[in-house]
């Protein structure tokens, strides 16, 4: 395994660890079958699409692998080189070839028997390193599965592999010193979001059936409505973080980016719960469905209320195309049988104007994590900042938390009393206007260009309120790229904003595929794409 240095140009694309042949070789050499008769096409093909067609014999998981592969090999290192995987499973087309034994001769375990997912770098996975996108984590080697990791092995999903992100999960446009910078398939020139921007790319171009991420300010909805996808930040307890490299122990949160909201809810059945190893979520099980499934209700926006958060529209000139989507949004809202009305929480600006917590929780966090991993290559964040094991972008929020001597301030205590006052105003409001749920754009600005600043996120409601959030496509500006429409809610009130979100997918259909990345056989010679 190797790694490149600090001195490498980072526009340059890294070197993939792990060969991304080893599955496409071994299906030449014969072992992945004979190919079914028709070609099965898994660009936008959903987990239900793909669980039918295995049940019914014209695909296999170990050629679903081989197609996704085929796909990673034309798009992420050729084609718009969109550079959102870094490492792939030597183990893929094995641990399918096996998941296809047992749908034979036992039975599937369920909707995730046999479907390729990718995991974004900061959720260990055992036999793969977890990076975190740096160069200065690249020999560490987890000794086991992060919990979501684990659940969707149980679940028989097959992991494929692992997906860039901001390096340490600290930005919103996804580059790495690890990954180098990751690219938006729907506009190679621009960031994809982030810190999930690889799973938040790579889903969007189907390199897999779906993938998972982590939220700590937006990590998830960020890439998501920069990719026309659907992400959610459940309440905070409703999915474990062991195993998950930390940034912020009281705002980070791991979960699923999906095309569509059943594929969502999906990943979400599996590794949502209680889990001993995290002590935030303790009450999950009680406050979880047997399936968020059943929430899945195209009708549900009929006599909904919802409340649009007006300050987190309309704030600068730019954000005027989204603010635009959102105005549209709200007509669709209300055609799908839903009373929209404005909303506003008194002292908002002043309660979201921090990032004292997650500043503050880093160093410790990260330096526990590296502590308790046998054979880290590094001991913490002060090593890390003394060898320059880092991109010089991030150098100032690294020395800025590792400055931080003790969470026994004054300042620490009055930021974590703020979640709670903002938490209880959100609460208030909601209760107050009899409404389901506050609606906004989850960036109230489209993806920039590489290189240039990513303005307006609206990611720090639901991180410091610790209150759910979903984003689903609302459309696309005049440069032809998406914005998310998002949904916060109650407590514990993932059921309802999946429903709310469902609804208006299926009453929109906002959601196109990118045109970078088409199917395989609509590509000319030399793999160019065909006019």
């Amino acid at each position: 395994m190797t790694a490149r240095t600090t001195t490498t140009t980072l526009s340059a694309r890294p070197p993939r660890w792990l060969g991304l042949a080893a599955g496409a070789l071994i299906c030449a050499s014969g072992g992945c079958g004979e190919a079914p008769p028709e070609p099965f096409e898994v660009v936008e093909a959903s987990i239900a699409e793909l669980q039918t067609a295995m049940a019914d014999g014209i695909v296999t998981s170990e050629q679903l692998v081989e197609r996704y592969l085929a796909r990673i090999d034309a798009y992420d290192e050729a084609g718009p080189a969109l550079n959102a995987i870094i490492i792939l499973n030597p183990d893929a087309v094995e641990t399918a070839r096996a998941l296809d034994v047992e749908r034979r001769e036992v039975a599937p375990r369920g909707p995730l028997h046999g479907i390729p997912l990718l995991i974004k770098d900061n959720h260990d996975i055992a036999g793969l390193p977890t990076t975190n996108g740096s160069i200065a984590m690249a020999g560490l080697m987890p000794p086991d599965d992060a919990f979501p990791v684990r659940r969707l092995r149980e679940a028989g999903a097959v992991l494929l592999g692992k997906t860039n992100l901001h390096e340490f999960a600290r930005g919103i446009t996804t580059i790495s010193s690890i990954g180098g910078q990751t690219l938006n398939p729907y506009d190679p020139t621009r960031n994809p979001g982030g810190s999930s921007g690889g799973t938040g790319a790579a889903v969007a171009a189907s390199f897999a059936a779906a993938g998972m991420g982590s939220d700590t300010c937006g990590s998830i909805r960020i890439p998501s409505a920069h990719n026309s996808l659907v992400g959610l930040r459940g309440t905070e307890g409703l999915s474990s973080r062991d195993g998950v490299v930390p940034l912020s122990h009281t705002q980070d949160i791991a979960g699923p980016l999906a095309r569509s909201v059943a594929d969502l809810v999906v990943l979400l059945d599996a590794t949502v719960g209680t889990d001993p190893n995290d002590p935030v979520t303790l009450d999950a099980d009680r406050r979880i469905p047997e399936s968020y499934t059943s929430s899945l209700d195209p009708e549900a926006l009929q006599g909904a209320r919802l409340g649009v958060l007006t300050y987190l529209v309309r704030q600068d000139p730019e954000d005027e195309p989204a603010a635009e989507l959102m105005d549209a949004a709200v007509a669709d809202l209300e055609r799908l049988g839903a009373e929209v009305v404005e909303a506003e929480i008194e002292g908002l600006a002043e309660l979201l104007d921090t990032y004292v917590v997650l500043s503050h929780e880093f160093k410790f966090d990260l330096d526990a994590y590296l502590a308790a991993t046998p054979g880290a290559p590094v001991s913490s964040l002060a090593q890390i900042i003394a060898e320059g094991l880092h991109l010089p972008d991030t150098a100032e929020r690294l020395v800025n938390s590792n400055v931080v001597e003790s969470l026994d301030t004054d300042e620490y205590r009055e930021a974590i009393a703020r979640r709670a006052v903002l938490s209880n105003a959100v609460i208030e409001v909601l209760d107050a206007l009899e409404i389901d749920a506050l609606i906004y754009p989850t960036m109230r600005q489209q993806a920039a260009p590489v290189g240039e600043r990513q303005g307006g996120d609206n990611c720090r409601l639901s991180a410091q309120s610790g209150l759910p959030a979903i984003t689903v496509p609302a459309g696309f500006t005049p440069d032809a790229m998406p914005i998310g429409l998002e949904m916060l809610g109650r407590p514990w009130a993932e059921s309802r904003l999946i429903a709310l979100a469902y609804a208006f997918e299926q009453g929109t259909g906002h959601r196109r595929p990118p045109a970078s990345t088409p199917p395989l056989a609509a590509r000319g010679p030399a793999g160019t794409n065909r006019p």
